[in-house]
């Protein structure tokens, strides 16, 4: 935490760091971003999201154009990826375990581009760095749930809480985390008063278990996952996160 007797020496801190991100963000003339693509259709949501940020955002200079690059995780490898050095990475949705979903895995062990992993692309940033991925308590397919964060980086200038949308049988749990991830968001309680919007039975039918992880960061890599999908109509903010996330992998605050 700041230490509270000293606000000036925290303001000049954070002044010259927003000072640093403008000009990153300003010296750049154009965004590309790699859509790595699971055999998911969920992927050309995220594209279409992506789409709009990097060539729409008015954060960008004037000058700034935007391209996202598709390729399935079969058709690019890291060798490929160094090669068309993009600026940001997003692993996309899918079926199957980590393991079998080509180069998402390599990603996260070999590179240090700003990656989003959603979903299968979370579990595969999970699975590099140690933790089990396990079949989930309670499978959840197309249903909304509550869910907390800490309001950095894809979470930054949200609510507290958030609805968000959840396809997945298999999961990470929390005493699985490594040292070198941090949990970012998780399941609310359900059960408790912190949840929000009808009643506890309907709460508990739509949100699966409680205090699922939802999201995750690296501690020493630009690297973030969401369980969850930004991309669904049941996500609130989802294109917000999107647009953080690029503002972040462009100025290095992930």
């Amino acid at each position: 935490m700041t230490d509270p007797s000293a606000p000036d020496a925290a303001a000049g801190a954070s002044e010259d760091r927003l000072a640093a991100d403008a000009t990153a963000v300003d010296t750049v003339e154009e965004m590309t971003v790699l859509v790595v693509d699971n055999y998911d259709s969920f992927a050309y949501n995220l594209v279409q999201y992506l789409g709009e940020v990097v060539t729409t955002a008015d954060w960008l200079p004037e000058v700034a154009d935007g391209e996202v690059v598709v390729r399935r995780n079969d058709a690019i490898d890291v060798a490929g990826i160094r090669e068309l050095d993009p600026d940001a990475i997003v692993v996309s949705p899918g079926p199957g375990t980590p393991e079998e979903a080509g180069v998402s895995m390599p990603i996260f062990s070999d590179l240090d581009y700003p990656t989003l992993g959603v979903c299968l692309g979370h579990q595969a940033l999970c699975a590099v760095n140690g933790a089990p991925v396990r079949r989930a308590e309670a499978v959840v397919h197309g249903k909304p749930s509550t869910v907390g964060h800490d309001g950095r980086g894809i979470f930054a200038n949200l609510p507290d809480r958030l609805e968000v949308g959840r396809y997945h049988s298999l999961a990470v749990e929390r005493a699985d985390l490594p040292d070198c991830l941090t949990e970012t968001a998780r399941t609310e309680d359900v059960s408790g008063s912190e949840a929000t919007g009808g009643s506890s039975d309907e709460r508990s039918e739509s949100d699966g278990e409680a205090g699922v992880v939802m999201g995750v960061r690296h501690d020493d890599r630009p690297h973030v996952g969401v369980q969850f999908h930004p991309e669904s109509i049941l996500t609130e903010h989802g294109k917000q996160m999107i647009e953080s996330f690029c503002r972040a992998a462009l100025e290095g605050s992930l």
